[in-house]
């Protein structure tokens, strides 16, 4: 099924931005050509700025045509799971590299993180995420054995390690997400082609089954110029934020697989 008018409208001007053809500083088209382009009312175009508003991407207007204001991609918290699927809902595509993946015993982190014994076996995996062929982040993960062994006979270099995983019966319903900043180690430095110690957006993630079950644990360290988050909340449902020494970070348990 196609996706209604505004999403498909918003889809194409996120890949204009982000793919320089309407660069930061640069006027949106206005609404009367968008319309004349789209074969559409003014009613999807406007939902479509709005929501690119919302997400950061342009500003401005009062009787003007918008202007960009970012060329970072948002993601949100309902596609967070997902890398593959954020970005191929951006019109865009994703790609990986596996760097590693292999058996060993638990660290005390991955004790920790997962409720394991020291010495526990588990599945690490480091992978390069790229967001049409540019790397946007490094993934670094590790899987309770039962469940990272599954990926010895995957090519994770194929598409969604979690896709494969739920196919294979594994319950990914829940994740809790933190969220920080950390300077680029040497790893991400040379990955990401940034400098030693520049500013990358990282996210903590573990996850597990709907009974509480560990699954994985997750340091994903992203180029904040390429992507960020964005947290839509109401009355009825909001996420709930605790505060840290960094800040307010969000506290959430999103349902869903993940990337």
């Amino acid at each position: 099924m196609d996706a209604p008018l505004h999403e498909r409208v918003a889809s194409d001007l996120r890949r204009r931005i982000s793919s320089g053809e309407l660069p930061v500083g640069a006027p949106l088209p206005s609404e009367s050509h968008l319309c004349e382009q789209w074969g559409i009312s003014r009613g999807p175009i406007r939902q479509a700025l709005a929501t690119l508003r919302a997400e950061g991407l342009i500003g401005g207007g009062r009787g003007k045509p918008p202007v960009v204001r970012s060329q970072s991609m948002p993601q949100p918290f309902e596609t967070f799971l997902s890398f593959s699927r954020w970005v191929e809902l951006m019109g865009r595509t994703p790609g990986q590299r596996t760097l590693e993946i292999a058996r060993r015993p638990a660290t005390p982190e991955a004790c920790d993180a997962l409720g394991l014994e020291e010495g526990e076996p588990v599945v690490q995996m480091v992978r390069l995420r790229l967001l049409d062929d540019v790397p946007a982040m490094v993934e670094r993960t590790t899987f309770v054995w039962p469940v990272g062994r599954l990926l010895f006979d995957f090519d994770c270099d194929s598409g969604s390690v979690f896709a494969h995983l739920s196919r294979c019966g594994v319950d990914l319903s829940r994740a809790r997400h933190v969220i920080d900043a950390i300077g680029a180690d040497e790893t991400d430095a040379e990955l990401l082609g940034v400098p030693l110690g520049a500013p990358l957006l990282r996210e903590r993630r573990q996850t597990s089954s709907a009974a509480g079950e560990p699954v994985e644990f997750s340091d994903d360290r992203y180029r904040p110029d390429l992507v960020s988050f964005t947290i839509d909340n109401s009355q009825q449902t909001h996420p709930a934020l605790v505060r840290s020494p960094g800040g307010l970070l969000p506290n959430l348990v999103p349902q869903g697989g993940t990337s």
